[in-house]
């Protein structure tokens, strides 16, 4: 296993799949987070909150919960709430929160993966403030699932 990075980020688990959030602060990270988290409460677990451990084991990307944060989301105009969540999972899938101009509307083969302590993982960039953020997200984490499995 490599040693443990801290990154900004939030990351989640839909299903099986371990998500990867990423975005300047203020982009919508936890906002991203509660909106996938309540379209399938019995699916979805948190793993971390504004800042995740990355390390890599047995060829995977791990995200991790830091301790103070486990089960711990900020909820804009609320502050600080306690959710159901798991301690880590691999990452098999890496939002990155930008700017309209930034996201291309037909991404080419290169925007679609991004390199991360050396592991190789599919990408999908969102622009900011997206109101169907969350479904693009499960879209992207439903074609996983599909392609593992065929």
């Amino acid at each position: 296993m490599t040693a443990t990075a801290t990154v900004h980020a939030s990351a989640i688990l839909i299903g099986k799949h371990g998500v990867l959030i990423r975005g300047a602060s203020g982009s919508g990270k936890s906002s991203l987070v509660l909106g996938l988290i309540d379209r399938d409460p019995e699916e979805t677990r948190l793993i971390a909150d504004d800042r995740v451990h990355l390390s890599v084991a047995h060829g995977r990307l791990i995200a991790t919960a830091p301790k103070q944060l486990a089960g711990k989301l900020e909820v804009r105009g609320q502050g600080i709430v306690d959710l159901a969540h798991v301690s880590s999972a691999a990452i098999d899938l890496v939002i990155d929160l930008l700017p309209a101009d930034q996201c291309p509307r037909l991404p080419e083969a290169e925007d679609m993966r991004v390199e991360i302590d050396g592991m190789i993982l599919p990408r999908l960039k969102l622009p900011i403030g997206a109101s169907d953020g969350p479904a693009r997200v499960r879209l992207a984490a439903q074609r996983l699932a599909n392609a593992t499995q065929a």
